[in-house]
C-alpha cells in the first residue's frame, strides 16, 4: 500500500484511540500492530508532530514496569481535529466501498 496513505489512516488511527483515553506511545503501537503492520519508528514521529501541533498534551505516570511512561492526552483542538477527520474518513470509505461494489 502506499506508504502516505497508510502514514495517513495510522495517524487517524492514533488520533482516533487517544479520543478515547490517555495512552502511551508503546501502548499506541501493540494496538494498532494487532490489525495494521506498523513499528515503533512509525508511531513515535507522529506522536511528536501531534503534539506539537497542540492536539496532544503529555505527562508522565509512575509504571510498576520500568521508568515512568509519558502519557498523551487530547485537547480541544485535538478532538476538533479527530472529529473532522473521521468524518472526512466516513464519506471517503463509504463513497470507495461503493465503486468497488458496483455502485456509482
Amino acid at each position: 500500500m502506499n506508504s502516505q496513505f497508510n502514514k495517513g489512516v495510522i495517524e487517524m488511527c492514533v488520533l482516533a484511540l487517544v479520543s478515547q483515553r490517555d495512552l502511551y506511545g508503546y501502548e499506541l503501537v501493540e494496538t494498532i500492530s494487532k490489525r495494521i503492520e506498523i513499528s515503533e519508528g512509525t508511531i513515535y514521529p507522529i506522536l511528536r508532530r501531534l503534539t506539537n501541533e497542540k492536539f496532544f498534551e503529555t505527562y508522565l505516570k509512575e509504571s510498576s514496569e520500568g521508568p515512568p511512561r509519558k502519557y498523551y492526552k487530547m485537547t480541544a483542538a485535538g478532538k476538533k481535529e479527530t472529529e473532522k477527520l473521521l468524518s472526512s474518513w466516513k464519506k471517503f470509505s463509504g463513497d470507495v466501498n461503493s465503486i468497488i461494489k458496483g455502485g456509482e
